[in-house]
């Protein structure tokens, strides 16, 4: 009874100080442009500070679509509730000639897989990194 009060109440704590973390400044967030045209990414490796709030603007240069397929990332990042939606399974589509902006805030340090999940497009060398230090 003891154990599960104690465990209640620390749980209690830590919802609070989550509560009361103060929410980025997304009108500060550093942006950042990344280039989808065929089968790469420009830049194809980026370099993140993990807590630091960015605004990914992902452009697809092509006609047809792609993604920004970084399912890892995403999940360890804490996304703009706004921005949310445009996520789906770990990836933003484009359409070609599209554009998406993501706010974020990287969580976690790691270096994390990027990739354009259409079919043969990662074989054809649109792949890329994203490292959170």
């Amino acid at each position: 009874m003891r154990f599960a009060m104690f465990v209640a109440m620390g749980l209690a704590a830590s919802l609070a100080g989550a509560a009361s973390a103060q929410a980025p400044d997304w009108s500060r967030a550093q942006p950042i442009t990344v280039r989808l045209s065929n089968f790469r990414f420009t830049p194809s490796t980026l370099v993140l500070q993990r807590g630091t709030a960015y605004r990914l603007h992902l452009v697809n240069a092509a006609s047809g679509g792609h993604d920004f397929a970084a399912a890892q990332f995403f999940a360890d990042s804490d996304i703009a509730p706004d921005d949310r939606p445009r996520i789906e399974k770990g990836r933003v589509a484009l359409a070609g000639g599209g554009s998406a902006d993501i706010r974020l805030v990287p969580r976690v340090a790691g270096t994390y897989r990027l990739h354009c999940s259409h079919f043969m497009h990662s074989t054809f060398g649109m792949t890329g990194s994203i490292t959170v230090r």
